[in-house]
């Protein structure tokens, strides 16, 4: 199985921009990421008027659209159930992966980096630290954490960090 690593915030606090910045850190350091986003959004990555948007929307529970520089599985989930992270993951090709990084997904029991930004209305006390938290990403000093505290504001250390984390 490929490591999960979550990274769990507040929203706004910039959990994607940091990942925007820190895959590609990965990939230079030969660490080959994939992502799992979780959205309380709808999403539909297909388009109204295309073929594949509308053979799926005539009842196909399963698509896949596929071209030589890409393929995107879409899964009708009907039951409206929270989807399950662990079943997600192993749908991704564990062969071509060294860690699948995860936005979201914070009651997951798998190892996170909480991010937390000052002045966004939130105490460094309502952070909900467990025992799967590695580290903690700020752009200020979270004093008696019991964690290593990142430089949110710094995707070099993050990367480092998670490279380190990765050989353990």
């Amino acid at each position: 199985m490929v490591p999960l690593l979550a990274f769990a915030a507040w929203s706004g606090t910039g959990k994607t921009t940091l990942l925007k910045q820190l895959i590609p850190l990965l990939n230079v350091k030969g660490i080959r990421p994939g992502l799992i986003k979780h959205t309380h959004h709808d999403v539909d990555v297909d388009k109204p008027g295309k073929d594949s948007y509308e053979l799926r929307k005539a009842g196909a529970a399963q698509t896949i659209v596929a071209n030589q520089n890409r393929w995107a599985l879409m899964t009708e989930t009907l039951e409206r159930e929270e989807v399950d992270l662990c079943w997600l993951a192993s749908r991704m090709d564990a062969a071509s992966l060294d860690v699948i990084l995860v936005e979201g997904f914070k009651h997951e029991a798998i190892p996170k980096i909480l991010l937390f930004r000052a002045g966004l209305g939130h105490g460094v006390d309502e952070l909900e630290i467990d025992d799967h938290v590695i580290a903690i990403a700020s752009d200020t000093e979270i004093p008696e954490a019991g964690l290593p505290v990142l430089d949110i504001n710094s995707p070099v250390q993050i990367a480092n960090f998670v490279a380190e984390w990765l050989k353990k």
